[in-house]
């Protein structure tokens, strides 16, 4: 039965579905193998930290402390292609766990995000170049 509700367990659910499917994929497994590891403590203490973060963005608890863009911006190579698998796993995952409206609501979220952190790293990296 989809969920209808956002709510902390959900939340859990989806972050640990969704990061099986990436550990699974050619094009993301590798870059997030490089950036969390290969083992299951460093996955555990990742998918405890995203968690936080979708909670905090989409339930307002503030359990989130870290800073998502600096993170992103570090690991080499990754584009726009990875940022468009990265979303669409992301909404498949939701919509295979949420009922439609609350799906939307994650899916819509995400997409943001993933905007703000593509435009953000463009510009992180063309200051770089910038310095060079």
């Amino acid at each position: 039965m989809l969920r209808t509700e956002i709510d902390e367990d959900g939340l859990e659910e989806l972050v640990a579905a969704f990061y099986a499917k990436v550990r699974g994929d050619p094009m993301l497994g590798p870059v997030f193998e490089a950036a969390v590891g290969t083992g299951e403590e460093e996955w555990g203490r990742h998918l405890h930290k995203i968690a936080a973060f979708w909670s905090s963005v989409l339930l307002g608890t503030g359990r989130y402390q870290g800073r998502p863009m600096p993170a992103h911006a570090a690991l080499p190579g990754i584009g726009a292609e990875h940022f468009a698998r990265w979303l669409d796993l992301f909404g498949q995952t939701a919509s295979t766990l949420f009922a439609p409206e609350p799906a939307a609501r994650i899916n819509d979220a995400a997409q943001r995000i993933g905007k703000s952190l593509q435009h953000g790293i463009a510009f992180i990296r063309a200051q770089g170049l910038a310095a060079s």
